[in-house]
């Protein structure tokens, strides 16, 4: 198995995907994930015996700054290394690109998963940086 870029993705199989990880507010407006998968920068997914089980996704401009949208593994595949190598593969895409940002839920693991791989908490950066979110 391994990450490749721009995939042939299905809708269902990417609604299946989401779902399995609780990702309720993609799947609930299907149509608007699709756009959403059609309109990143770049996504880059892996398959194990032709079934998707990952799937990573940006936003960018393609030179100075990069948005990490969505890293999902699917349960059975969690705690592999599977993510890691679809961040590597995301971001093999973006040689030079000195931003990269992302936001995502407050949760133990995912603060461990992304100081593994150099992110640092907007906080805890220095010198100090500021993050903001507006929703709705």
């Amino acid at each position: 198995m391994r990450a490749c870029a721009a995939p042939e993705l299905v809708r269902d199989e990417v609604l299946e995907l989401y779902g399995s990880v609780g990702w309720d507010a993609y799947t609930r407006d299907p149509e608007g994930l699709v756009r959403a998968l059609a309109g990143s920068h770049r996504v880059v997914a892996a398959r194990r015996d032709g079934r998707l089980v990952g799937l990573a996704r940006s936003v960018s401009d393609g030179a100075t700054v990069v948005y990490l949208q969505d890293v999902l593994v699917a349960p059975g595949e969690q705690r592999g290394g599977l993510g890691r190598r679809l961040l590597e593969e995301l971001f093999a895409g973006y040689p030079g690109v000195r931003q990269r940002v992302l936001l995502t839920d407050d949760e133990d693991r995912q603060r461990a998963f992304y100081e593994a791989l150099g992110f640092t908490e907007a906080h805890d950066h220095s010198p100090p940086l500021r993050a903001f979110v507006r929703f709705g």
